[in-house]
């Protein structure tokens, strides 16, 4: 009996993600994942599960790799200094993708349009991703507030809220265009709150 071919998880992991946050759930194929992990179907189906099951792992590893804020904004904070630089460094990260013919805009906002409202645990993986990058937010605003940066005109929850939505909302802009100067006059107004 043949033993079968091993192959490296995470790459291959790697490999079904990039697909999937380049062409979503329903247009991409087992064909397509076969041939892009580089696997056979068993293999897959072994390692990952189902079709749905392998797209649950590659949203995780999409929130915890290319789509991680608090990572962002963490490396921004420590670089900057500035809360108010790491939260327009953050919108930029999604300027810089559109502009470098990176236009497949956020994996975890693809699949909440792709998915959303009934989508099941797929669903409440992206409310989680969603509650996640709303909490880095808030916590950056709260910085951004003690070291005198900006001020409580907004309530910082309230202001995180905006600011996930607006975020969601630019990554979806820079799906439809590459414009540098459309996307970031939305970042400037958008981040105008913070003044």
């Amino acid at each position: 009996m043949a033993r079968p071919k091993e192959f490296d998880r995470d790459d291959a992991l790697d490999r079904a993600m990039q697909l999937f946050w380049s062409r979503g759930f329903e247009a991409t194929s087992i064909q397509d994942l076969v041939e892009a992990m580089g696997i056979n179907r068993g293999s897959l189906y072994a390692a990952f599960g189902d079709k749905h099951a392998l797209y649950l792992a590659a949203l995780d590893r999409f929130c915890c790799t290319a789509g991680d804020v608090e990572g962002l904004l963490g490396a921004a904070l420590r670089e900057t200094g500035s809360a108010k630089a790491a939260i327009r460094r953050l919108f930029m990260a999604a300027v810089d993708a559109a502009a470098t013919g990176g236009r497949r805009g956020c994996m975890v906002v693809n699949t909440a349009v792709e998915f959303c409202p009934d989508a099941g645990d797929i669903g409440a993986q992206v409310a989680l991703a969603m509650r996640r990058t709303e909490a880095a937010l808030h916590g950056v605003l709260l910085q951004a507030r003690a070291s005198g940066e900006i001020g409580d005109r907004v309530e910082a929850p309230a202001l995180a809220r905006y600011l996930t939505s607006s975020l969601s909302g630019l990554r979806v802009m820079a799906k439809a265009t590459d414009d540098r100067a459309t996307l970031n006059d939305i970042v400037d107004v958008t981040l105008s709150v913070l003044d």
